[in-house]
């Protein structure tokens, strides 16, 4: 029987993906984004995000020369942002301090912000054809359905154990088309349900295929209830516009622009006149709005106050903007939502 990872290579080369927008060509810029990207995220929803990131910022410089607003706007929507905002800040620091080049080697790259040991390694594989392991999510399921390596992957003992798997079954050679094919065999094939084993190319002598246990290798995260927390999201309007504030630029949503908060049981009103120094003249209390992070369920009770005409220059960190002006900004996923409903 062939080797492991020569059967994973010859697969790939035959019946892997070949068209993604990022393998045009082996540029390290292109390869980095799209990693970044697919962080936690599927691939049928990265590309149009991608496509339209690099249209806007075809390379480093350009990316670097970006304010961090316009960089956000194009994020909207994809979620977890602070790897927006670390390619940002890693794109200023390779410009500034790297003369614009990419780094090739894994340990040079796992120094860049928001870049791990599988997503560094990833990047060297494939744009500089390094020979380093990978460990993403679709990887990790594939070594240990292959193996037969019991417990959750993000437990340490089980993590470590597979970090030693994927890096002994490295090739020789063909180490671009055999990192492709680990991701694309876990993502076509060695799928989390339903598995198609009979075209796998490793099934022969995979552990959970010979045993009938696809479906409890690899083991799911451990459950827990999610925790609940309630806020109210103010839409105050001052002449068919909205204020939007810049959040901290740490901590959920950071850097973005959403609409003032408070807590679920304070009196908006009182909040608008005292925080704010506006007076509210009507006081609508819209549907609410529920979103899931990972740790914790967000329930948002939006309330639009009609406010007394007050606006003038914007403070610091706040900006008026028209509802359809406001839909252009860099803004949190429910936020976008509540103001599309507000828009229409």
């Amino acid at each position: 029987m062939k080797s492991f990872a020569s059967r994973i290579v010859l697969w790939q080369r035959q019946h892997g993906r070949h068209a993604l927008p990022w393998q045009t060509d082996r540029d390290p810029y292109r390869v980095w984004l799209s990693e970044i990207m697919l962080q936690q995220t599927q691939v049928a929803t990265v590309i149009p995000y991608f496509e339209r990131f690099v249209s806007r910022f075809p390379d480093l410089a350009a990316l670097a020369a970006a304010h961090e607003d316009e960089v956000l706007a194009l994020w909207s929507g994809l979620g977890y942002y602070s790897r927006a905002r670390n390619l940002h800040a890693a794109a200023r620091r390779l410009v500034a301090g790297n003369g614009g080049c990419f780094p090739e080697a894994p340990e040079a790259i796992a120094e860049l912000p928001g870049v791990g040991r599988s997503t560094a390694a990833a990047i060297a594989a494939l744009a500089f054809g390094r020979r380093c392991a990978i460990l993403d999510g679709n990887v990790k399921r594939v070594l240990a359905r292959h193996g037969g390596i019991g417990g959750w992957p993000g437990d340490k003992k089980v993590e470590a154990a597979l970090w030693s798997v994927a890096e002994s079954r490295l090739p020789e050679s063909g180490i671009e088309a055999y990192t492709q094919g680990m991701m694309d065999l876990g993502a076509l094939v060695c799928t989390r349900s339903r598995p198609a084993c009979d075209a796998c190319p490793v099934s022969a002598d995979c552990v959970a295929h010979i045993e009938r246990r696809t479906g409890e290798l690899p083991a799911p995260r451990p459950r827990r209830a999610l925790p609940e927390r309630e806020v109210q999201m103010l839409l105050l309007v001052d002449r068919g516009k909205l204020m939007l504030e810049k959040r901290p630029a740490s901590g959920i949503w950071g850097g973005l622009w959403s609409l003032p908060e408070l807590d679920a049981d304070a009196d908006a009103l009182a909040h608008c006149r005292d925080r704010y120094r506006f007076v509210a003249l009507e006081r609508h209390v819209l549907p609410p709005l529920a979103h899931t992070f990972t740790h914790f369920r967000l329930q948002i009770r939006p309330v639009r106050l009609a406010l007394e005409p007050c606006r003038a220059a914007a403070a610091p960190g706040q900006i008026w903007l028209s509802p359809a002006e406001a839909l252009d900004a860099a803004l949190p996923a429910p936020v976008r939502t509540l103001l599309k409903r507000f828009a229409a």
